[in-house]
């Protein structure tokens, strides 16, 4: 199909506590621009009401800078795309909202994007650092709230082949580090506290569920239980032994993740696999898919740190593949708290 020159896709990120905005360019990102909210660390995770409120102050100068910082005017623009769902619908709203009345102005497309597609698809942003997976491929996506096995055939067609049945990987790494003292987030902690550990230290359950989905939620109850039970015993228990707590929490989590994972490639007999989503950034996860290539015959693909949290690329490129098959909202498209990676 016939398509111009160069096609402008500026692309709104605002499903929790991140606002964001990109432009990009025919598959390149020329501006990635991400305001975080620091607020929330000491409530020990977002508070949907403060999210909504930093969106509002945060999303004009976020555009903006995007803008200027690809060295383009906003007439310059060929679509807006926006985060639809899934997330907290007060952070959403404030997304939608802006993205449909800056779209009405300038009297351009406006592209409805689901924000788990587009954690898949951040895999084909034009990027010296990665090479976009061949169609089918497997991808784990994990995140704060997301713990998913995706088959992936094309860029629209995606199929859920096992995900978790409570409580997503994300929120067992913060959850955990929370029961170890850790501040929030603690994910990224454990991951630096790990490579100073003994993963073998300490032994902890691995839930039994349905065949390629996950659970959790048993498993933190586990770790609290174990630990609180071993602070009564020695006060200093976590001062002592924080480093292979850390160790062997990531291995169990790490363990889990690949046990599912190496099923679904076999069962589908497909060797391309790829990870997506903000846990997709922690070491460990990333050296074990690394190492399936060795172990398993597997050619694996792991996005930049760039494109693994919540980003407003993920939502730009999303949009410039649907830009190019005429996929477009009109104003009347709602933004929903829950919504499955398989539906556009």
């Amino acid at each position: 199909m016939h398509r111009p020159q160069a096609t402008y896709i500026l692309g709104i990120e605002s499903s929790c506590d991140d606002t964001s905005a990109a432009v990009l360019c025919n598959g390149k990102i020329l501006s990635n621009i991400i305001a975080n909210q620091e607020i929330h660390a000491k409530y020990g995770g977002v508070v949907p009401e403060l999210a909504s409120r930093a969106h509002q102050q945060h999303i004009v100068p976020v555009v903006q800078q995007a803008i200027q910082q690809a060295n383009i005017d906003k007439k310059d623009l060929s679509a807006i795309a926006f985060t639809r769902g899934p997330g907290l619908m007060g952070s959403l709203l404030v997304g939608t909202s802006f993205a449909k009345s800056l779209a009405l102005a300038l009297n351009i497309p406006l592209i409805a994007v689901n924000h788990m597609q587009a954690h898949v698809l951040a895999h084909f942003i034009d990027d010296e650092r990665q090479q976009p997976p061949p169609f089918p491929f497997l991808c784990l996506t994990i995140s704060g709230g997301h713990t998913q096995i995706v088959k992936v055939s094309d860029y629209f067609t995606m199929e859920v082949l096992g995900e978790t049945l409570d409580d997503a990987v994300g929120e067992a790494f913060d959850k955990s580090a929370k029961i170890l003292g850790l501040p929030y987030p603690g994910g990224p902690l454990i991951d630096q506290y790990a490579r100073l550990g003994d993963a073998r230290a300490f032994a902890f359950p691995r839930p039994k569920v349905g065949d390629l989905d996950y659970s959790f939620s048993g498993l933190k109850t586990a770790i609290l239980y174990f630990i609180q039970k071993k602070v009564r015993q020695h006060p200093n228990f976590i001062k002592e032994h924080l480093h292979d707590l850390c160790a062997s929490i990531q291995q169990t989590l790490t363990d889990i993740l690949f046990e599912k994972l190496e099923k679904a490639a076999k069962s589908t007999k497909i060797k391309h696999v790829a990870i997506a989503g903000g846990v997709s950034a922690n070491s460990q996860i990333r050296e074990r898919l690394k190492a399936c290539e060795q172990d398993l015959g597997w050619t694996t693909y792991v996005p930049p740190f760039a494109y693994t949290t919540d980003n407003a690329a993920m939502i730009a490129i999303t949009g410039y593949h649907k830009y190019l098959t005429g996929r477009f909202s009109d104003e009347t498209v709602l933004a929903t708290a829950r919504l499955k990676v398989d539906h556009s």
